[in-house]
């Protein structure tokens, strides 16, 4: 009877983590908002990197997203899924060479076919570009099943 006590009690804690899901917008524990609070808008308004302001915030896919102008923010709410990094933020490298969750850095970034796409560094970038077509085309076979199981690559 206690051996069936202890390994119910066992399940109880473990079966909650069994199948937890990544969130799909990469989120580090020191950000408040996607992407560290960059405008995912001003890369393709600016063509660069732009810190948000408190001033024009919105909540989308359970993530607080900052813009840095009243502008863009009404660009993202009318096409999220149009400014949005891939990936949710993941290096676009890692994912699509090792299926790794690692995150984007919004410094360092490209917009391919319309698409926003961050690395983890600069040298992974150079890596990333020399084949990028490659590496998009194995992400985004596994994007977003990589989130909720465990993806083998044979790449």
């Amino acid at each position: 009877m206690k051996k069936n006590i202890l390994m119910f009690i066992v399940m109880m804690v473990i079966m909650p983590f069994a199948n937890a899901a990544e969130p799909e917008i990469f989120l580090k524990k020191s950000w408040d908002y996607a992407i560290d609070g960059y405008d995912t808008v001003a890369y393709f308004t600016e063509g660069k990197p732009v810190v948000g302001n408190d001033a024009f915030v919105t909540e989308y896919k359970d993530v607080k997203w900052r813009f840095s102008s009243a502008e863009n923010l009404a660009k993202f709410k009318a096409d999220p899924d149009m400014y949005r990094p891939q990936y949710g933020g993941h290096c676009a490298y890692g994912l699509g060479k090792n299926a790794a969750l690692v995150k984007g850095d919004p410094e360092v970034w490209k917009i391919d076919d319309g698409k926003l796409y961050l690395n983890l560094s600069s040298r992974l970038q150079k890596k990333w570009i020399k084949d990028q077509d490659f590496y998009i085309t194995h992400a985004d076979a596994i994007w977003p099943r990589v989130l909720t199981e465990e993806v083998e690559v044979d790449w």
